[in-house]
């Protein structure tokens, strides 16, 4: 309640509130001691507008998750790589920017295993002065290379790697003999001296459960998450329902392919009228490229 004492000790008359406070703890109680002391206050100014400035913080204090926004760059025939896997760079300088922006603005970025197998990524922050983001791997049997550039800078970036709790119990399983018990015991361990926390997840469908590692970041205070998961982690992301909004880069260019990988793939829908809907378009040009912003609604 700090800035309702400094508006009340200014002495101003009358205040415009835009957004209200979605924290049911204080919830309308700025409003009421404004009230209480004299103060007109107006409110629902520009409302739709205040509330998408703070969509994560709100969508976070509601329900304890984080907000999770999927990234992704393609041509405009729909491909992220060529048909030989080949995706740099798909977009110019100022979209790629753009995207550093992004993940210094969110406090984590979530990848899967293949993408970390395919492109040995970083996944860091790379603007002057940026913040870089908790790094997420859904990785449910453990596969992530000690020598890959994540686990060599995890004592400098702080790392998350999401392993099935199948995993733990086949480690704890009487029925394994001794020697496979230390070497998965040994295996973790070596990730934990490079910095990696494990996150022990439940598992559906032979994957992480999304929706209890969301869970599980929540308690940890990681209120936003940038998706940069290729075609099968984005498919599980939007059929688990956890993502929020999508960021599409979109270029100029045809690579063709019928085997060449999409920004969604997995199952899919089986008809039109079950797609999943997005509204609130932005589109926005970045020197040759575009973005196209969309709620998931």
């Amino acid at each position: 309640m700090a800035c309702v004492e400094a508006v009340i000790e200014a002495g101003i008359k009358k205040v415009y509130v835009g957004s209200d406070d979605p924290n049911p703890l204080v919830a309308g109680g700025g409003i009421k001691i404004l009230k209480e002391h004299g103060i007109e206050v107006i409110t629902n100014v520009l409302k739709e507008e205040c509330d998408r400035l703070n969509e994560v913080f709100f969508y976070f204090i509601q329900t304890g998750r984080p907000y999770v926004a999927m990234k992704y760059a393609m041509t405009m025939d729909g491909k992220i790589a060529t048909y030989s896997g080949l995706s740099k760079w798909i977009t110019g300088e100022k979209a790629r920017e753009h995207v550093q922006n992004l993940r210094h603005r969110y406090k984590a970025i979530m990848a899967g295993i293949g993408t970390v197998l395919a492109d040995d990524p970083l996944l860091t922050c790379r603007i002057e002065g940026g913040v870089n983001p908790i790094r997420i791997i859904c990785d449910t049997h453990l596969k992530l290379p000690l020598e890959s550039q994540i686990v060599k800078t995890a004592k400098e970036v702080p790392t998350i790697v999401a392993v099935s709790e199948r995993y733990r119990e086949t480690a704890q399983s009487e029925a394994l003999p001794e020697t496979e018990k230390v070497s998965i015991e040994e295996k973790i361990g070596k990730y934990e001296e490079n910095g990696i926390e494990i996150l022990y997840v439940a598992e559906k469908n032979g994957h992480i459960d999304l929706n209890d590692l969301m869970q599980k970041l929540g308690e940890r205070s990681i209120d936003s998450i940038l998706l940069e998961g290729g075609g099968i982690l984005n498919w599980s992301a939007l059929k688990s329902g956890i993502v929020n909004k999508v960021y599409a880069y979109i270029a100029p260019k045809l690579f063709g392919g019928a085997d060449a990988k999409t920004p969604i793939e997995g199952m899919g829908t089986d008809s039109p009228a079950h797609a999943v809907m997005l509204g609130s378009s932005k589109v926005t040009k970045l020197g040759d490229d575009f973005l196209i912003e969309c709620d998931v609604v």
